[in-house]
């Protein structure tokens, strides 16, 4: 897709579709006074909801005009209907749409109006939401028509000095990452390992320019990454541990940021088996963490954040197979602990040990893990919300304001939870260091509390953990996301790199 930024009259824009956000707040645009009546019949219509209406403008302009409704102020749930963030969460719904239909329409050459007096941002999450909600993922079907990619986005401005150009840019490499990471997530577990992740991954390097290493498992047995190869001794096929490195000359970070992402591409639960029905046939997402992660460094890469940033992707599918580890067992991790099983379900946590331990020899500004870890996180937060957690260390009130706040900026919204020493009591094993549960009780926390220890808490380095369960994976549309893989994190993570300073720590 090629984004263009043009001030012009868009009465005079040829495109196959031209998305026209509405809000009767806004002062006339050239629009209403080029096709008169006719427009302002539809412009009202539009008013009226959020729902596009579609306009028919004479010959000489664009083929089709969608006015696509903002709705009041607030109605985003994002918060006041004052706030920033529901403005910019409007303006994406408003293009989502318009990016369902351009792909309804099977348009090619579709263009989008920036109403007044909005500036850089408002032209972001413009780019954001229709990108986002054009996505289609079709690679398994067989029948009928193909629909046609879109070749260019024209996004029309105003004024002719609005800098919008490189914001814009911005949101569409952040966009399209993301999608990388829905792919990612929406392809069926037979057609990706934890070996097919690892080539995807080194794909998508070559392409935007970070390296990529693919650990062998006899990388991983001498590395001593017991909790990866305990869960993956169920399976047929190879664990995997993928490192990305994105690391300009210009970085301006001394220790770099690590970036840590589950990445089980099939979760049966093992030998605790999980229940079929809206549980284990939705578990091709539980990699969508590490997707996560993957989008979010070829994000970075694409944009030259000026950030040394490593990701850590440990990966394998959880099976019941002929070896697979057991409740009972008791797994030597990487850094010498012991963990008891109680239940082979709570395998993303044992992954995440691994790489979390790993990262200790980079000594790291801070650390994210991401991962669709715990039901407990959708019973607490639902479908739309994620659950963010920090350790109760100096910096801890930034570091969750930090990422609250970037989720307000970008729709990818989390809620804070409490990190009290008191939860790991309920890890506390008979026979090992510390169980691989802590009941029913808490469950996001306890699995949050099993996670900090392998950072080297409380002397080891700043650590965020994002639990995505909920939004990661959805089974309803929503405007700028269809059913299935959203790529929940990829532009939550984008947008704390990009206000992130290594002197002065998080900028809020």
């Amino acid at each position: 897709m090629t984004l263009t930024v043009l001030h012009a009259d868009p009465a005079t824009l040829e495109a196959d579709l031209l998305i026209v956000p509405d809000d009767p707040s806004e002062a006339e645009l050239p629009l209403r006074a080029a096709f008169g009546d006719a427009y302002a019949r539809a412009a009202d219509d539009a008013d009226r909801g959020t729902e596009p209406v579609v306009f028919y403008p004479p010959a000489r302009s664009a083929d089709r005009i969608v006015l696509c409704g903002l709705g009041q102020p607030g109605t985003t749930g994002t918060g006041s209907g004052a706030d920033t963030g529901d403005e910019l969460e409007r303006l994406r719904w408003a293009a989502g749409r318009g990016g369902k239909l351009a792909r309804n329409y099977k348009a090619t050459r579709v263009g989008s109006v920036l109403p007044p007096g909005r500036g850089s941002e408002e032209a972001a999450a413009l780019i954001e939401g229709f990108v986002l909600g054009s996505y289609r993922y079709e690679r398994y079907r067989t029948t009928g028509e193909p629909v046609p990619e879109i070749e260019t986005l024209t996004l029309v401005t105003e004024r002719e000095d609005e800098p919008v150009r490189p914001a814009a840019e911005r949101a569409l490499a952040t966009a399209q990452a993301t999608c990388a990471a829905r792919d990612l997530v929406n392809t069926v577990a037979a057609d990706l390992t934890a070996t097919t992740l690892g080539e995807e991954t080194k794909a998508l390097g070559k392409a935007h320019g970070f390296s990529v290493d693919v650990w062998s498992t006899k990388q991983i047995e001498d590395e001593g990454m017991g909790g990866l190869l305990a869960v993956n001794r169920g399976s047929l096929d190879d664990p995997a541990f993928i490192v990305l490195e994105h690391k300009p000359k210009d970085a301006h970070n001394e220790r770099p940021i690590v970036l840590v992402g589950k990445a089980v591409t099939y979760d049966t639960g093992g030998l605790s088996l999980k229940p079929t029905k809206n549980s284990m046939d939705k578990m091709k997402a539980d990699m969508a963490g590490g997707a996560a992660v993957i989008g979010a460094v070829a994000a970075a890469t694409q944009l030259g954040l000026p950030l040394h940033i490593i990701g850590l992707v440990p990966s394998t599918d959880n099976r019941p197979g002929g070896r697979a580890y057991v409740p009972g067992d008791v797994v030597t991790m990487h850094d010498g602990s012991t963990v008891e099983v109680l239940n082979t379900d709570a395998e993303g946590r044992m992954l995440l040990a691994a790489a979390a331990s790993y990262a200790k020899r980079y000594d790291p500004a801070f650390c994210v893990s991401v991962a669709t870890l715990t039901g407990a996180a959708v019973v607490a937060l639902g479908t739309k919300v994620g659950a963010v957690l920090t350790s109760a260390t100096d910096g801890a009130a930034n570091r969750l304001d930090a990422f609250v706040e970037a989720g307000r900026r970008t729709g990818d919204l989390v809620a804070p939870l409490p990190m009290y020493d008191l939860y790991a009591e309920q890890l506390k094993s008979d026979v090992a260091d510390r169980t691989n549960v802590g009941g029913r009780e808490a469950g996001t926390v306890t699995a949050a509390k099993f996670l900090e220890h392998f950072t080297g808490y409380p002397e080891g380095y700043p650590w965020v953990h994002l639990d995505i369960a909920g939004p990661a994976f959805i089974g309803e549309h929503r405007p700028y996301a269809p059913k299935g893989g959203t790529g929940f994190g990829v532009r939550l993570l984008v947008d704390v790199l990009r206000h992130y300073d290594p002197s002065l720590g998080f900028e809020l």
